[in-house]
């Protein structure tokens, strides 16, 4: 099992999860955060950090595509061990749905 970062996160990025990892596993996107889950321990304690509840266990149902998402994309974006500034919008589209579709961005974010 490993933990995956889903649509939930996309422009909302509060990026809590990234200041309790122990194995620093986050990568930074431009407008989201991945996990990598070869590196992720399973030890949750992101999940309940997330204010946009967008982490969630790879043993979910529907989960395949952000688990290869994240796998993908953590690959390719810089590692981020620090709690960067949030999205000045995130609050106002926390909860929006379908927000991949609508937003999602492949370039890389600036880790840290």
């Amino acid at each position: 099992m490993t933990y995956v970062v889903t649509d939930a996160c996309i422009r909302c990025k509060y990026m809590d999860c990234v200041e309790v990892c122990p194995v620093d596993c986050f990568y930074e996107g431009e407008n989201m955060l991945v996990i990598n889950p070869s590196e992720c321990i399973d030890c949750g304690v992101c999940e309940p950090e997330c204010p946009a509840e967008a982490i969630l266990p790879d043993t979910e149902n529907g989960l395949e595509q952000w688990l290869e998402l994240n796998k993908t994309y953590s690959e390719e974006w810089p590692n981020i061990t620090q709690k960067g500034d949030v999205p000045a919008d995130a609050d106002a589209l926390k909860g929006e749905e379908g927000k991949f579709d609508k937003y999602f961005s492949a370039a890389p974010g600036t880790g840290s």
